[in-house]
């Protein structure tokens, strides 16, 4: 069965609530924890990257882009389920929002101007 991306997203969230649940953290310890967790994902997509260019004399051509993908997608995902955590209700909407108020910077106002698929998408709060 095919599931959407915030479907999964949110159960991965529940599934680590539920974990940290078990191991009497409360609810800050929790997010804070999960954010710290973005930072670790991040470092080691730069570790790959480093690795990929060869920089680090020590370890040479450690990686491949493809480590660099997968380092980067685990970010991501990091991320998303971070953002699930702590806004269980609504984090698929919060981040459409959040994406359409960021791209805005950068697309002009015309109503023919704005990123693919945004045609008309307008959420307000």
């Amino acid at each position: 069965m095919r599931r959407d991306t915030w479907d999964t997203v949110s159960h991965l969230a529940r599934r680590f609530n539920t974990h940290d649940d078990e191991r009497g953290l409360d609810q800050v310890q929790q997010w804070t924890l999960q954010v710290l967790k973005i930072a670790e994902e991040t470092g080691e997509a730069s570790q790959a990257l480093i690795g990929v260019r060869g920089t680090n004399p020590r370890k040479g051509d450690s990686h491949t882009w493809q480590d660099v993908h997968a380092e980067v997608a685990d970010v991501v995902i990091t991320g998303l389920v971070t953002l699930a955590r702590m806004r269980p209700d609504d984090a698929d909407r919060y981040f459409r929002q959040q994406l359409s108020a960021k791209a805005a910077r950068f697309f002009p106002a015309g109503p023919d101007d704005g990123p693919p698929g945004d045609a008309g998408e307008v959420e307000t709060v």
